[in-house]
């Protein structure tokens, strides 16, 4: 890569608010729209395993860099696989149960062999039963007229809306009159949260080797990134509109902030996306000139950070896989938040796994450039409702 530091750009106030609803300036405007319904309409409606199933030099991170191997995840030949299911009995009483009966709206993951691998609301052990009826409903529609799947069931007061992606199926159980392709849309978060975990190609891999693999052993620990991604979902439009939201600044400091990131960062090879982000809001945002961060993935990245509090204790470093970008393989994160006392994270994210410590000193260079700047010209930013320093 050559030039790095002029491939490398911040996005300009103007091009953070653009699109937005008529009427509201750069100052109070918070959601922002991509350049088109086609790419909301591709969130809720395309398919990223056909996606992953092309040829793999078109990679972007292979693009960035070709020795990028993703981290194997199966387990040693010959190792147990111990699993425990409860009889139909203790099944149907577990349904029968009132809090279980009052749930709203309930979203499942399980594989095409149906063993369960989330749920919403519920044990999953003792719901085996149900999502063998699932597995079965999804399998005789697909059975009976070839090429063809199951999308929607409205039985009552409920809706049913079924995602086939691979060798998972996702479903969700709705009563709250919600649009069906907002149910897949919301389904369609879910699986790119799953992606963001153990990328399509493992996925792919997984499977193929054994059909009826237990993928809940590979997720331990990640239900907590679901349900934060659902309960985002129900309170926010962000995900239905496509859109990202910003946090209100001024331009100015907008500006200064995006302007600090490109100076300490624009120079380190193999970086693609540098953001700032607060509370599932954007602040700034730089990128490698010919890439573009889509706002699912920057959902999925503003997931990770809202509902993972180790964060706050410490630099990290951690893989992950942004299915918009390129759902084959990993990008590599460093996540810090810039002062103790302060609720911005700033998220670093390259396709070099040896950066840490490179990606460290650049993040000590923004703090310490912040902070000349604000003396300089006496800013303080302070938001309304989340206290957030943006600089000291």
């Amino acid at each position: 890569m050559t030039d790095v530091e002029n491939d490398f750009e911040t996005l300009e106030a103007d091009e953070l608010v653009q699109d937005v609803v008529p009427g509201s300036d750069s100052l109070n405007a918070m959601l922002v729209s991509t350049d088109s319904y086609v790419e909301g309409d591709e969130v809720a409606g395309s398919s990223t395993h056909a996606e992953m199933r092309g040829d793999a030099e078109r990679s972007p991170i292979k693009k960035i860099k070709q020795d990028l191997t993703p981290v194997s995840t199966f387990p040693e030949e010959g190792s147990p696989t111990v699993s425990s299911a409860p009889s139909d009995t203790d099944s149907e009483e577990y349904l029968r149960k009132p809090d279980w009966r009052e749930v709203h709206k309930n979203i499942f993951v399980l594989s095409s062999a149906g063993k369960p691998i989330y749920c919403r609301y519920g044990e999953e052990d003792k719901l085996v039963t149900l999502f063998g009826v699932m597995q079965a409903l999804v399998s005789v529609v697909e059975h009976n007229r070839e090429g063809d799947s199951l999308r929607y069931i409205q039985a009552g007061k409920h809706q049913v809306a079924f995602l086939t992606k691979g060798s998972l199926i996702l479903v969700a159980v709705s009563k709250t009159n919600e649009a069906d392709i907002h149910l897949t849309l919301q389904l369609n978060y879910v699986y790119n949260q799953l992606l963001s975990i153990l990328s399509g190609a493992q996925l792919e891999r997984i499977f193929e080797r054994r059909r009826n693999y237990d993928l809940r052993r590979l997720l331990g620990g990640s239900e907590r990134l679901m349900d934060g991604l659902i309960s985002f979902m129900e309170k926010d439009p962000s995900t239905l509109l496509c859109a990202a939201r910003c946090m209100q600044l001024p331009r100015n400091v907008r500006e200064v902030i995006g302007s600090t990131i490109v100076q300490c960062c624009g120079k380190i090879e193999g970086m693609v996306f540098a953001l700032l982000i607060s509370d599932y809001q954007l602040l700034a945002l730089a990128r490698h000139k010919k890439y573009q961060l889509h706002p699912a993935d920057l959902h999925i990245v503003m997931n990770l950070v809202a509902n993972s509090e180790s964060f706050k204790a410490a630099e990290s470093w951690t893989p992950i896989c942004l299915p918009k970008f390129d759902p084959s393989g990993f990008l590599h994160a460093h996540i810090s938040y810039l002062a103790e006392d302060c609720q911005a994270c700033l998220v670093l994210l390259t396709v070099d796994r040896d950066l840490f410590f490179s990606l460290s000193e650049a993040k000590l260079k923004i703090v310490e450039v912040s902070g000349r700047s604000n003396r300089k010209r006496n800013y303080k930013t302070n938001t309304t409702h989340h206290n957030v320093i943006i600089m000291k």
